[in-house]
């Protein structure tokens, strides 16, 4: 099961609140501003600033 498009569009970076968006793999939710990538894992999106991974 993919994250719904529902949730996507209610979903909001934890650290700026900015918009976030599905990376082209659909396993990590991406910040453009922040420049993190939040991972997708068993279906649960890992919210939190200290797992994010930064985007090189």
């Amino acid at each position: 099961m993919a994250i719904s498009k529902e949730l996507l569009e209610i979903l909001a970076c934890p650290k700026c609140k900015g918009n976030i968006r599905l990376n082209e793999t659909g396993d990590g939710l991406i910040c453009d501003k922040c420049r993190l990538l939040y991972e997708i894992k068993d279906d649960i999106p890992i919210m939190l600033i200290d797992e994010a991974k930064p985007l090189a």
